[in-house]
C-alpha cells in the first residue's frame, strides 16, 4: 500500500442497504450507508459522540459516512471517517452512536455496515476491497475474529480482499 495524496470520496453512488440487528428483539432492520452533511448543516450531535466528528467533517482530505436506519431516517447510528489513498481506503475512525455501545446497546451490526460499505467503496475505485486502519490495542484481536482483518506491522491493520467480499455480502447483501 503506498501513501499517495489522498483523494476526497465521491458520494455519489454511496447508498447501500444491509441490516442492523434489534439487540432486544432480534428484529432485523434494513440500512442505508450515505455522505453525512457537511459540519455547518450537520445532525450529528456532540453529546451522543466520543469522536469530534464535526472536526472530521470540516476536513477536505476526508470523507463521513453515516448509517441509518430506513424506518428512523433522521437518527445516525454510527460514523465512519474515510480517505481515498489512490490504491486503497484508509479508516481514520469509526463510531456508534452511544445508545449502539456497550452491554445495554440498542442495535448490533452499526460497525461492521459501516466497515464493509468502506469495503463495497474500495472495489466500486477498483482497489480490490482493501481498507487500512490503526485500531486502538485493546481492539486488535476483536477485528481480527470479527472482521477477519490481518495485522501490517506493529499496530496496523488492513481487511484483504477475500475478507472485503464476506463483509459486503454478509452485511450488504451483495455480491462483488
Amino acid at each position: 500500500m503506498h501513501s499517495s495524496k489522498p483523494h476526497r470520496i465521491s458520494c455519489n453512488s454511496l447508498h447501500f442497504t444491509g441490516s442492523v440487528q434489534h439487540s432486544r428483539g432480534g428484529e432485523v432492520f434494513a440500512t442505508s450507508v450515505d455522505c453525512a452533511e457537511s459540519a455547518k448543516g450537520s445532525r450529528v450531535r456532540t453529546v451522543d459522540w466520543l469522536f469530534d466528528w464535526h472536526s472530521e467533517l470540516g476536513r477536505k482530505d476526508r470523507q463521513v459516512l453515516k448509517i441509518e436506519l430506513f424506518h428512523e431516517p433522521s437518527i445516525i447510528q454510527g460514523l465512519v471517517s474515510l480517505t481515498d489513498k489512490g490504491d486503497h481506503i484508509y479508516m481514520h475512525l469509526i463510531e456508534n452512536a452511544s445508545w449502539n455501545k456497550g452491554k445495554n446497546k440498542l442495535y448490533c451490526g452499526v460497525a461492521g455496515n459501516l466497515v464493509a460499505a468502506a469495503c463495497k467503496l474500495s472495489f466500486d475505485l477498483k482497489y480490490d476491497g482493501i481498507v487500512s486502519f490503526v485500531p486502538k490495542t485493546q481492539l486488535i484481536e476483536h477485528y481480527q475474529k470479527t472482521l477477519g482483518a490481518k495485522l501490517f506491522g506493529s499496530n496496523r491493520m488492513f481487511i484483504d480482499t477475500r475478507e472485503a467480499m464476506i463483509l459486503v455480502k454478509n452485511y450488504l447483501r451483495q455480491t462483488i
